[in-house]
């Protein structure tokens, strides 16, 4: 798989852009802050329809202006597609096939499969679970499409039964206290509290099981990426830490396990009786204690917790393991992802930018970001293009520049 060509218009500090790619490495070259990474974060916005920087689409769409564009030609084994979304303030936003308009911007996922690794992955070992949950999602989604749907019917009854935690919490309390119901208004809240537990366990035990499979998929393919990065160290290891706790079997945490196709019968059953046990104390707390959104990925070396124990070195390890692990996953699936490296080359010792290069050199394309063309190794035999901003009375704007003297003659424009 690899990107052809691709376009922006009013994305973070580029009002437009147009350029066409080819397989092999390409590298942006320029000063931090002039937006070699906003090229990055738009192809990875198409791949997953979210951005590895921040939480919401506001920032991306391009100061004083309302609305953004990104698109790009995706070739998959010999077929061209091309999808584009369009980000506009305070609307939903559109996504296309082909230029014909989708019903819903997930149907894009799966047409462009990226791995993105930055230095904001650090977080994935020493940052919170919800660094880790995402992580674990968006490579699900990548894999399964329709993956993308559960999570968005998941998310959107979780605040539905959170709100009605909250809001009817009072009468909610009064029944939970008297064994009874106290009141019409609090049978009613129980009632629907009830029909809500029931969505919560359907969809929740889909993505739980989506994400056991995910795991024990990637656990073989994480510990040989840590062994290729740091032989001398002890060994990496991941397993899933699910907040049904003890109503699962400990062999479901085993990555090494093999998920079954009744799991998810299971998963919804066991769902139900946690839900039922914790319903005092998500009542009396006005919050949702049981669920796929309270999981983590829980991340080891050798018997050691990564997490507030691993050194630095380590630390980074296993962050680009888990991406290097998704990455050969996904190869593993039958299509070469195109890999993304934002700057990362300056952070890593010659040992990790040696095993990283070897890993670039044989993906189908690689797109790279550096403040400076020594960041990137000699081996990687690359176009490279060069990335600036401008001060304009519409602000900073980015643009390519000349490069045309390092470009062969059918480079990219």
């Amino acid at each position: 798989m690899f990107v052809r060509a691709f376009s922006l218009r009013d994305f973070r500090s580029w009002d437009a852009l147009s350029l066409d790619l080819r397989p092999g490495c390409t590298v942006f070259v320029g000063p931090n802050g002039h937006g070699k990474t906003n090229v990055l974060e738009a192809l990875g916005y198409l791949s997953t329809l979210s951005s590895h920087r921040v939480s919401s689409d506001a920032p991306l769409i391009r100061t004083g202006t309302g609305q953004a564009f990104a698109g790009a030609t995706v070739v998959n084994a010999g077929r061209e597609l091309t999808v584009d979304v369009e980000l506009i303030e305070g609307k939903s936003n559109k996504a296309r096939i082909n230029r014909s308009p989708t019903r819903r911007p997930r149907e894009i996922l799966g047409i462009l499969q990226t791995v993105l690794f930055a230095p904001e992955d650090l977080s994935l070992v020493r940052g919170d679970p919800g660094d880790r949950r995402r992580y674990l999602d968006e490579l699900l989604t990548s894999r399964i499409p329709r993956m993308a749907a559960v999570r968005a019917d998941y998310d959107r009854v979780l605040r539905q039964r959170s709100a009605l935690l909250k809001t009817a919490g009072g009468a909610l309390r009064r029944v939970s206290r008297s064994g009874a119901s106290a009141s019409e208004d609090g049978a009613s809240a129980l009632a629907t509290l009830e029909v809500w537990d029931g969505h919560l366990a359907a969809h929740g035990a889909q993505l739980l099981a989506g994400r056991l499979q995910l795991v024990h998929d990637l656990a073989p393919h994480l510990a040989e990426s840590y062994r290729s990065l740091a032989p001398e160290s002890r060994p990496a290891s991941i397993r899933y830490r699910s907040s049904l706790g003890s109503s699962l079997p400990p062999e479901f945490s085993d990555p090494s396990r093999n998920p079954a196709q009744d799991d998810v019968a299971f998963l919804e059953e066991r769902f139900l009786h946690e839900l039922s046990v914790m319903r005092s104390k998500e009542i009396e707390r006005g919050v949702c204690l049981v669920g796929p959104h309270r999981d983590d990925l829980e991340l080891q070396l050798g018997d050691t917790p990564a997490k507030g124990f691993a050194s630095h070195g380590e630390s980074w390890s296993f962050a680009l393991s888990l991406r290097l692990g998704a990455f050969a996953l996904l190869r593993a699936d039958g299509s070469d992802p195109v890999l993304m490296l934002d700057d990362v080359f300056a952070e890593l010792d010659r040992r990790r930018r040696s095993a990283l290069a070897r890993v670039a050199v044989d993906a189908e394309q690689v797109l790279i970001t550096a403040a400076v063309p020594e960041d990137v190794p000699a081996e990687l035999d690359a176009v490279r293009f060069g990335v600036e901003a401008r001060d304009t009375d519409r602000g900073r704007i980015s643009q390519i520049t000349d490069k045309s003297e390092e470009l062969p003659d059918d480079g990219g424009s």
